[in-house]
């Protein structure tokens, strides 16, 4: 069982293992939960993902759209 300490600014750090499992990285946010004396600790979804189907993807080429803006940009810098 992973353990760790409470410093006296009531931080800790999350074991490597625990971390690990979680597949969390330094920046990521987690969401902690009391009950019944016990605490439940989940890492938070990054905000990019619970946005995941609220654009509208339409037909086209990633490839076209690119080479169109560069042409674009190109006339413009001139």
């Amino acid at each position: 069982m992973a353990q760790s300490t409470i410093t006296s600014k009531n931080q800790t750090t999350v074991p490597k293992e625990v971390r690990e499992r979680l597949g969390t990285h330094p920046g990521d946010v987690l969401h902690w939960e009391v009950e019944d004396g016990q605490a439940l600790v989940r890492p938070a979804a990054m905000a990019f993902l619970r946005r995941k189907g609220t654009l509208a993807v339409g037909r086209g080429s990633t490839v076209e759209d690119v080479r169109r803006a560069r042409e674009r940009r190109g006339s413009q810098d001139q």
